[in-house]
């Protein structure tokens, strides 16, 4: 008998426990809501792209450079960083709030239209998505090891490398430019 009330006692223990951390998390959700605090839990992309003819740099150049403007204007966007390696690839990081976010940027305005080119553009194509706990972009070497476990997306003429489905290349990134959130008026 005293060991059925003990397990009554310990489940009502647990439930109370339980309560108060859905309490806590609901109090935490709605001042967020309210722009009181910011959650740290963010949506990172990590991306690398290989153009198959330098004959693509200036206007790749071009789509890039008008994405960056649309994702510092893109609701949700959080910040990233744009870089290469040694070997030619074009990498990018960025940092939403949710996937949501992400994708709502990704499948429109002039980042939808340089996707479309990119098909033929590149000879590799990748990709990481995942969730950061820290809500921070991740260092290069982490963004590395990311991508090297990440997914190739289809273009039109792949390179050797990425018919195997290497996901990265031999050469580390370097960041070079920082995006930040166009602030809102």
């Amino acid at each position: 008998m005293t060991e059925e009330v003990g397990r009554l006692a310990y489940r009502d223990e647990l439930g109370r426990a339980i309560s108060g951390q859905q309490a806590a998390a609901q109090n935490i959700l709605t001042a967020a809501a309210f722009g009181r605090i910011r959650i740290a839990v963010a949506f990172v992309s990590v991306t690398r792209l290989h153009l198959r003819s330098r004959r693509f740099f200036v206007p790749f150049a071009m789509y890039t450079f008008r994405s960056a403007l649309q994702a510092r204007r893109s609701g949700g966007f959080r910040g990233g960083r744009i870089g290469n390696d040694r070997q030619g690839g074009n990498w990018t990081m960025t940092s939403w709030n949710s996937e949501a976010d992400m994708r709502s940027f990704r499948n429109a305005g002039i980042h939808a239209a340089a996707m479309r080119k990119l098909l033929d553009w590149c000879d590799e194509a990748s990709f990481a998505h995942y969730v950061s706990d820290d809500g921070e972009l991740p260092s290069a070497d982490a963004a590395y090891q990311r991508l090297g476990a990440g997914k190739t997306s289809k273009v039109n003429h792949p390179s050797p490398a990425h018919a195997a489905g290497r996901a990265v290349s031999d050469g580390m990134p370097r960041f070079g430019l920082s995006l930040r959130p166009k602030e809102r008026r």
